[in-house]
């Protein structure tokens, strides 16, 4: 019985982490976490940054928003392929909702203060599966 206590105690708290269904929702969220991490390092001003994206895009708490954005990391793992999560948005948003969620991928690259081309590129691949020309997207960046 204290084998199994103690076992639950050093798991980690991924573990506890259902994967979500790759849905536009999830799939956006793990977008964001790709382009947090495309750099190397998930900071916590990323990490604040999509917390507070998926709040205000889906009326979330605060609280909610984290777990979500966990759910989101695990998909982001499970799934190498940027253009295969950036399609699932882009089958299931409108135009108008696309520019909303660029401005997003925007934000978040830019969360750490500094322009990596690793995070570039993954804005790139996504929105070029959007449709959309890189003079557009980058249009969009605040």
């Amino acid at each position: 019985m204290f084998d199994r206590i103690l076992a639950l105690l050093r798991a980690p708290a991924a573990d506890f982490t259902l994967m979500p269904k790759a849905d536009a929702r999830h799939a956006l969220g793990a977008l964001l976490v790709r382009v947090a991490k495309a750099d190397g390092a998930y900071l916590f001003q990323e990490i604040e940054e999509i917390d507070h994206l998926l709040a205000d895009l889906y009326d979330l708490k605060a609280v909610e928003a984290a777990r979500m954005r966990a759910e989101c990391e695990k998909l982001e793992a499970a799934m190498p392929d940027t253009s295969e999560l950036a399609h699932i948005l882009s089958c299931e948003v409108t135009s108008q909702e696309r520019n909303v969620l660029v401005r997003a991928l925007w934000q978040v690259a830019d969360a750490d203060g500094q322009r990596h081309d690793t995070e570039l590129q993954v804005v790139s691949i996504a929105t070029q599966t959007f449709g959309m020309s890189p003079e557009s997207a980058a249009a969009l960046r605040p």
